[in-house]
């Protein structure tokens, strides 16, 4: 039986790797990584869903399930080591919120938030934005065409 050892001073960065000790270690499975990455980038105003838009159709078909929820983890791919986590996520944002700010704010809560809940060292955090929501785009009315491009 092998065991792990760490030294206190080699976690990634911050030099107090909580995760591995000389009682044992801990590991995170990238679901967990997944959800909180998932949840604390809808935590951010301005983010109106996650997911490309095969992912959102099968969330929408699941919402009339009753009884089924929707994955905290839609629109999040991970990566998970021992010490380290990288994030993609994809988003669809809500028209009129400047794109730079938002990716900025969304970063920022992401890696708080895995670093903090878990003891990972977020390595990055990618950003897809890959829609706009229009609230008009909710009413499922489509504007009226009388052939013409004017009237």
């Amino acid at each position: 039986m092998t065991t792990q050892t760490a030294d206190k001073n080699s976690v990634a960065g911050n030099g107090n790797n909580k995760l591995v000790t000389d009682r044992g270690a801990t590991t995170i499975s990238e679901v967990v990584v997944q959800k909180v990455a998932g949840l604390a980038a809808r935590e951010i105003k301005g983010v109106h869903a996650l997911g490309g838009g095969a992912t959102r159709a099968l969330s929408a078909l699941r919402d009339r399930i009753p009884g089924a929820t929707a994955s905290a983890g839609q629109g999040v791919s991970v990566e998970v080591g021992e010490r380290q986590a990288a994030v993609d996520l994809e988003l669809v944002v809500d028209y009129g919120v400047p794109i730079a700010d938002l990716a900025k704010s969304v970063r920022g809560n992401v890696i708080a938030a895995i670093e903090q809940i878990t003891g990972l060292e977020v390595v990055e955090v990618n950003i897809n934005v890959n829609d706009v929501h229009i609230p008009a785009d909710d009413d499922g009315a489509e504007p009226e065409s009388n052939g013409s491009r004017v009237q």
